[in-house]
């Protein structure tokens, strides 16, 4: 959640005189000398409608007060008080109206003018709340303590999802989906306990595991493209975890061109294992897949071919249908794989190794990359 930007007096509240303060005086002046609001009297209003506003007093009671007074004035208005006929009433009219219209026009720009400083600071605090939290450099206690302006109890166990824009779009605060997300869930969850922001171009969701249902719709509302959700965790070092879990279930999914719009960080737990010992990965990459090298158009249909074969399950009609080949072409690519590595692809012990090394070929980017 975030905090709210308007003050503690709410709406429908009595608005004190001291921002009414001077406007019956002007309005009497002017309907004598007929003259425009000037721009320092302009100015003035701004300003108090901006007091007023970081006061907490609604537009809409600070329009009313001036217009309750200016209806309450206009009989005794020297102007109009001493009209000698309808035209010259009329003109003084005229004039009154229009300075009470520049002023409360004016009013409204000083209002708006301190909400929008408002919605920035807010933005701002949440900015740096955020960095604070995911990157782990805030003292825990003060960490805490901020969080419950979020709305965040960090003693509770989170998970953290990251969304990716689409391509050439980054997330920020002025991006219609976060404005989305937002509304979405609080009109079905009310005071729902979530963090939603955005952070290097994302959208980050941090959600206590008691809204799984607000997290859902969150993974919901974002996966238009990718989005990764990470594994629960506790306190703010489990929100950190959480989301490293989810950035890396990202860039593993972009290496590894994985189809999944949603991805479980539980679900990809095998890759930083593999990738654990690269030394070793590479050796296995170069000792099983090498050969490939020397094959008719090089590793790379033979590497895709392992990889497709796993994912078809093993499954020959299956598998050329992805790979758009012939069922007869598909064995004889399976044929020249056993042939120039030593591993039958349809032998189960060995079909895991060539499936091992194939992973790790993609995660290593092989052969682009020289190992």
């Amino acid at each position: 959640m975030v905090p709210s930007v308007v003050g503690a007096a709410g709406a429908g509240a009595v608005v004190p005189p001291e921002f009414v303060a001077g406007f019956p005086e002007v309005l009497a002046e002017i309907s004598v000398s007929c003259r425009a609001l000037s721009r320092s009297e302009r100015e003035g209003r701004r300003a108090l409608g901006e007091q007023a506003a970081d006061a907490g007093y609604g537009l809409r009671d600070l329009t009313a007060v001036h217009l309750a007074v200016a209806r309450r004035a206009w009989a005794t208005l020297p102007g109009v008080a001493g009209a000698r006929d309808a035209g010259e009433l009329r003109t003084t009219g005229a004039a009154v109206l229009a300075a009470l219209e520049a002023g409360i026009a004016a009013l409204g720009e000083g209002h708006e003018r301190a909400q929008r400083h408002a919605v920035q600071r807010a933005a701002a605090a949440r900015r740096t709340f955020v960095d604070d939290l995911l990157y782990g450099r805030s003292d825990p206690g003060r960490i805490a303590e901020q969080a419950e302006g979020f709305g965040l109890r960090l003693a509770d166990r989170h998970i953290v999802a990251v969304a990716l824009a689409p391509q050439d779009e980054t997330y920020d605060e002025r991006h219609p989906l976060l404005r989305r997300v937002e509304r979405e869930l609080a009109g079905r969850f009310g005071d729902h306990d979530v963090l939603i922001a955005p952070k290097d171009g994302r959208l980050v969701c941090i959600a206590p595991t008691t809204q799984q249902p607000a997290l859902d719709a969150f993974v919901k509302l974002a996966s238009g493209h990718r989005v990764a959700v990470s594994r629960p965790h506790n306190g703010a070092a489990g929100v950190v975890r959480g989301y490293e879990e989810a950035i890396n279930a990202l860039d593993l999914a972009e290496r590894l061109d994985l189809g999944q719009n949603v991805l479980n960080s539980a679900d990809l737990l095998v890759f930083p294992v593999l990738l654990r010992d690269r030394a070793a990965m590479a050796d296995l990459i170069r000792s099983v897949l090498g050969p490939l090298e020397h094959a008719r158009g090089g590793a790379e249909p033979l590497l895709a071919t392992i990889s497709v074969y796993a994912a078809a399950g093993y499954v020959n009609a299956e598998a050329a249908r992805r790979l758009d080949l012939s069922v007869r072409a598909l064995s004889y690519r399976l044929e020249r794989i056993a042939a120039l590595t030593g591993f039958d692809p349809d032998d189960a012990l060995q079909r895991y190794t060539l499936e091992t090394a194939a992973l790790g070929a993609r995660l290593l980017d092989w052969p682009a990359t020289r190992l």
